[in-house]
């Protein structure tokens, strides 16, 4: 298994840590560690991830949540 990190950014609204989780898990990605801290209105989220499957794929489904600012 491999194991990937992802930083991103969202705009901070009740649902949006839910749905990046969701796709997370839809995606077949388990999460192993996570760090988030809301700063201005947004949301800043560190996430350690592992899967058999390639980043790419989780990365794709991610930006097309409208919440989603940016990915690293």
């Amino acid at each position: 298994m491999n194991e990937y990190q992802v930083e991103l950014t969202a705009h901070h609204r009740p649902e949006v840590l839910e749905r990046i989780l969701r796709v997370i898990r839809h995606r077949g990605f388990t999460v192993t560690a996570m760090q988030m801290e809301l700063i201005e209105g947004k949301v800043w989220l560190k996430i350690t991830v592992k899967s058999d499957r390639t980043l790419n794929l989780l990365v794709n489904q991610l930006v097309k949540l409208p919440d989603v600012i940016d990915i690293n």
